[in-house]
């Protein structure tokens, strides 16, 4: 049961969320041609009275770039004034996500981005942790991750979820918490909504974009503070085999944060995670406001 925040804001203004309803013509509902967003807020935990977001200009020019993709100009200046407006008139006082999302808002059958009316709107809801703290045990997905030359894949596309979706719960019904699925060469691509990262001799190991994978804002975060850890960070490709021997295997995203990985398929992980307990504490401070060498990184609202 989710509790979703009592204001949305949808077709240009801010409504009741019950009033947010879309016509079961919609153009995104039959063919996936929407694209959505996902950020994190706190509640300052140092009792400002404001609320943190987590990189939101980044997430703004993400979403931006997913709209270009289904030829809709929608400037992430737009967008972020739209999300700090959202916040403000809903002032929560918990952990909470908001999805921001751009669609094809156009009545019709013709699969098409051309000619065809589009629209965004914003909704969010409380959100504790969306995995485990204490880790997951994860499968090697039968699906396989898509191409970007069959579907451009620097954007979270919502149409795309389908292969996350039919990952995820085959991983569930099967005895597992989450799914990893490999790319069409047979590499680790990224879990069902989330990166993927693993720790062999001490160095931090991830796919490279041009392994089909999403350009996570969590995962560019990790790899700007692994290095300035003085952590060694290589971006390659990764082998299957190299999940099950791994020193440490982590997903990361904005809902998952930073989760362990305890088991992949029969595989028992090792439960010393040196790196991957290290960067969690520190993305942790960061985004409460606890690090001044990344304040640029959180970005504060005011409520009063």
């Amino acid at each position: 049961m989710h509790n979703f925040l009592p204001v949305a804001y949808f077709e240009g203004q801010f409504c009741d969320f019950s009033d947010a309803k879309i016509s079961i013509a919609t153009h995104a509902l039959h063919y996936g041609t929407g694209a959505f967003g996902g950020l994190r807020g706190i509640p300052d935990p140092a009792g400002s009275g404001r609320i943190l977001l987590f990189r939101l200009d980044r997430h703004c020019q993400r979403l931006s770039t997913s709209a270009r993709l289904l030829n809709y100009d929608l400037p992430a200046d737009k967008i972020r004034a739209v999300i700090e407006d959202f916040v403000r008139k809903n002032s929560p006082d918990k952990s909470f996500y908001i999805r921001p999302f751009v669609y094809t808002s156009d009545l019709g059958i013709s699969p098409r981005l051309h000619n065809v009316e589009k629209s965004f709107f914003v909704y969010g809801l409380e959100l504790g942790d969306y995995l485990s703290p204490e880790g997951v045990t994860c499968r090697i997905s039968s699906w396989y991750r898509q191409e970007d030359r069959s579907l451009p894949l620097r954007g979270k596309i919502s149409g795309a979820y389908i292969t996350s979706s039919l990952a995820k719960t085959e991983a569930v019904e099967s005895g597992f918490d989450e799914s990893i699925l490999m790319n069409s060469q047979g590499k680790v691509s990224e879990a069902s909504g989330m990166n993927v990262f693993i720790v062999r001799h001490g160095k931090l190991i991830t796919p490279g974009y041009e392994q089909d994978i999403l350009e996570g804002i969590t995962r560019d975060s990790i790899l700007t503070v692994a290095r300035n850890l003085g952590i060694e960070v290589v971006e390659r490709p990764v082998d299957k085999s190299e999940l099950l021997i791994a020193d440490e295997v982590f997903l990361s995203g904005t809902a998952a944060k930073i989760t362990p990985v305890r088991k992949v398929e029969s595989y028992n992980l090792p439960t010393s995670r040196p790196v991957t307990d290290r960067l969690r504490e520190k993305l942790t401070a960061i985004t409460e406001g606890r690090d001044d060498d990344y304040k640029d990184w959180v970005f504060a609202i005011d409520l009063g």
